[in-house]
């Protein structure tokens, strides 16, 4: 097992190497690697079943489980974010802006890579391999520290990629794994001040927080998700139980599901029926305010203000009846977490008002939340959804991953 210092070293030497590939050769790694995936798939469904299996006698919940399991049909599909990011123009290298200054300088702007980016994980084998590819295609070298629930699988699927590269005449130390899973591997890299360019945190509230609060290193903060779906007085209900059923059934424990329904005043008597029998067969647990307790009745647990801010990551969610779209906004602005809100109407102007005035990273009109996904935005895969405000925000994808120099070209000029 190779240490952190260790490994932190070998990425600095990997990431020159890594800096000046050209696209094709990039491509061809990638590709190697969604291969590799494939040939492989019983392989790392087999390490994956140790995680699953080691995950369930430590008592993770269903939704934990989901995130951790790998099975052929996902495992293609990470393959295939692998080859869309190959299929992506290579940002490296693109000039931004160029313009002549009244001496004769010209000054222009330069796509560069980051150099080495680390990310500390949860229990999401995927984010192995979408992290290492980004990373990879934006000229930079990755050290993944993942969770210990997704050890055997990220070791499998690190050793894969780490192997054709290899294959195809590039530097494997371009992805490493950190195989130390106790707290004292993060804590390091935290502070791996001259190694590390840059750290993403990907997971939990509290491993984000504990990251952005103990690193000394530069940070990109990715968020939880506390996503709401309003409805308005003129939506389609039929649309708007659609949407709602999408975001908070189809896939619970991600963090661009719904977790909080509000409901225009005019639209709760017809709606909240309606949302209740969607929610049903999925057997969602329901806390609502007092007016929707009195429409749905003692289905319905009282929410507090904790409801409204959590998170659950499960087949629950909070309800609120609101009197406009400005108590709605007002709400959402007060509990969201920047991440994704949905707004379902056939007014335009309520609409606008949603988009322009709701503080989030991806804000909806008419359409689910769970799209807030670098691979459904045409980003290949993504390394985190980022809900601060400085360099990215949202999908992070390629270009968040690069840096950017000045170019100037002079003919003598002195100061």
């Amino acid at each position: 097992m190779r240490d952190l210092m260790t490994i932190a070293r070998a990425a600095n030497v990997a990431k020159r190497t890594v800096a000046k590939l050209g696209a094709n050769e990039k491509n061809r790694g990638l590709i190697s690697i969604a291969n590799a995936l494939l040939a492989h798939a019983d392989d790392i469904i087999a390490a994956n079943a140790v995680d699953i299996e080691n995950g369930r006698k430590s008592g993770l919940n269903d939704g934990l489980i989901d995130r951790l399991t790998l099975d052929k049909r996902r495992i293609e599909g990470i393959a295939e974010g692998c080859r869309q990011v190959a299929a992506l123009p290579d940002p490296i290298g693109e000039v931004l802006w160029m313009h002549k200054t009244p001496n004769g300088l010209n000054i222009g702007q330069k796509r560069v890579p980051m150099g080495v980016i680390g990310i500390i994980y949860e229990a999401r084998p995927n984010v192995t391999v979408d992290a290492a590819a980004l990373c990879f295609k934006a000229g930079s070298a990755c050290i993944l520290r993942g969770g210990k629930e997704a050890f055997y699988s990220s070791m499998k699927l690190t050793e894969l990629m780490r192997a054709a590269l290899e294959t195809e005449g590039l530097p494997p130390d371009a992805i490493n794994l950190v195989e130390d899973t106790t707290r004292d591997s993060s804590n390091q890299m935290m502070r791996l001040n001259g190694y590390l360019d840059v750290l993403i945190p990907r997971g939990g509230a509290g491993l984000i927080q504990a990251v952005v609060q103990n690193a000394t290193v530069p940070v990109i903060e990715t968020g939880t998700g506390n996503c709401h779906v309003y409805v308005d007085a003129s939506a389609d209900f039929d649309m708007a139980q659609q949407i709602l059923v999408n975001a908070k059934c189809q896939r619970p424990s991600v963090c661009n599901a719904a977790e909080s329904l509000l409901v225009h005043k005019d639209a709760a008597a017809a709606f909240l029926p309606m949302a209740a029998a969607g929610l049903a067969p999925s057997g969602v647990k329901l806390h609502g305010c007092p007016r929707t307790m009195e429409i749905l009745g003692e289905t319905v647990l009282p929410a507090t203000d904790e409801d409204y801010g959590k998170e659950y990551l499960d087949y629950e969610i909070s309800i609120k009846i609101v009197d406009s779209l400005d108590e709605a906004i007002d709400h959402i602005n007060r509990f969201n977490t920047g991440h994704s809100e949905c707004i379902v109407t056939r007014d335009y102007e309520s609409s606008q008002r949603f988009l322009e005035e709701v503080d989030a990273a991806a804000v909806y009109v008419n359409a689910s939340t769970r799209f807030t996904d670098g691979f459904e935005f045409g980003f290949g895969a993504e390394i985190g959804i980022s809900t601060q405000k400085l360099h990215a925000r949202g999908p992070m994808g390629l270009t968040a991953l690069t840096s950017t120099k000045y170019i100037i070209y002079g003919n003598g000029q002195v100061r």
